[in-house]
């Protein structure tokens, strides 16, 4: 029979709430506990008839009896090296919301204690599940797009005043849309064209006015030579995202004619996610004849099996529990696209180009 995992939910916000959706629709998990210290956390408890912890400390007093598995930690940014760290102590594996950490530095730390435990942690990095990135990532590292030159990236949208008013953290530094969205976008880059070397980025909170941006500018230079642009704002009516494009969340409205990436390589180019890809003709190349901007295109659209790739993680993280599998997205892993984040920032704040190599070093 198929073993059922026992997890907790460690935060009751709009991730938390995904999260607790997604554990109670899997035949594989059971949701046992949630853990939020607000009264809206209280009654969906009583609603869903779990116990309900103020903190992780609280719950694991109880552990035994309740037998956790593992934990889901959708707490705030600031909460997640703290919360991940209780759990390593306890022995339960965590799926860590990202960023793994709210600062490269609190990051770091949470890798070097992790170092002396075995309990494996796995980075919620959902988008590394999505089978559309899956098969752009193919594409790229097959060599079809040739050498890779140029990415334009997009993510732009508006946030309703309900979001920071559900979440007044989001408000706040640390709380801002280039940890809880920019870095999900570089994760994807770094995973689609490989590392990135160098960031150049502007940015302005002219909108909204609170203490975190709204709007970033950002150049980017990756190890292979290639550059990128990228544009993110949540203020915006703009139909240019991930959630907006890729279809993979319900909960967004659907663009489905709409791209957020475009990746132009020497042989051809590729439109994420419609998965549109433009390429010279295979002949051009094997007569050895010229081709260029007269040559005209051969346009197709790469096959997708779309799935939800929330639901692909949590399956990954029953199988990391049991030992089936090294996690996809460790916390080494994610932080070097904290890492990336960090360059944005203190570009932002420098007025200058930042060397990753200066930053970890």
């Amino acid at each position: 029979m198929m073993p059922i995992f026992n997890l907790a939910v460690a935060g009751a916000g709009l991730i938390g709430r995904r999260h607790i959706d997604l554990v109670a629709a899997n035949p594989q998990t059971r949701l046992s506990a949630v853990i939020d210290p607000t009264p809206a956390a209280i009654e969906l408890a009583a609603s869903l008839n779990v116990p309900h912890f103020k903190s992780l400390d609280d719950m694991f007093v109880q552990q035994h009896a309740l037998q956790i598995a593992g934990i889901i930690l959708a707490t705030p940014n600031n909460l997640h090296v703290s919360g991940a760290l209780t759990c390593a102590r306890h022995g339960v594996s965590a799926l860590i919301e990202k960023p793994v950490a709210d600062a490269w530095g609190n990051g770091r730390q949470l890798l070097d204690e992790l170092e002396a435990c075995e309990v494996p942690m796995l980075v919620g990095h959902h988008r590394r599940h999505s089978s559309t990135l899956k098969a752009a990532r193919q594409s790229i590292v097959s060599g079809q797009l040739g050498r890779i030159v140029t990415v334009m990236g997009s993510a732009q949208y508006y946030k309703p005043d309900s979001y920071f008013v559900q979440g007044p953290w989001r408000s706040k530094l640390g709380g801002g849309p280039i940890l809880i969205n920019l870095i999900h976008e570089l994760d994807n880059l770094r995973f689609l064209c490989g590392e990135i070397e160098s960031v150049h980025a502007t940015a302005s909170n002219a909108v909204r006015q609170f203490a975190v941006e709204d709007t970033v500018v950002m150049t980017v230079a990756f190890a292979s030579g290639a550059l990128g642009t990228f544009t993110m704002s949540d203020t915006v009516a703009a139909p240019r995202s991930w959630e907006q494009t890729s279809g993979e969340n319900k909960s967004y409205p659907y663009s489905p004619t709409e791209d957020c990436y475009f990746i132009a390589g020497t042989k051809g180019s590729l439109a994420v996610p419609t998965m549109r890809s433009w390429r010279y003709a295979d002949r051009t190349y094997e007569q050895d004849a010229e081709h260029g901007w007269w040559t005209p295109f051969v346009e197709s659209r790469l096959p997708v099996d779309n799935i939800d790739p929330l639901a692909a993680q949590l399956h990954h993280f029953c199988e990391v529990i049991a030992g089936k599998v090294q996690p996809i997205v460790t916390v080494a892993d994610a932080l070097q696209s904290l890492l990336v984040v960090d360059a944005v920032q203190k570009s932002i704040k420098l007025g200058q180009t930042i060397f990753l190599r200066d930053l970890s070093s």
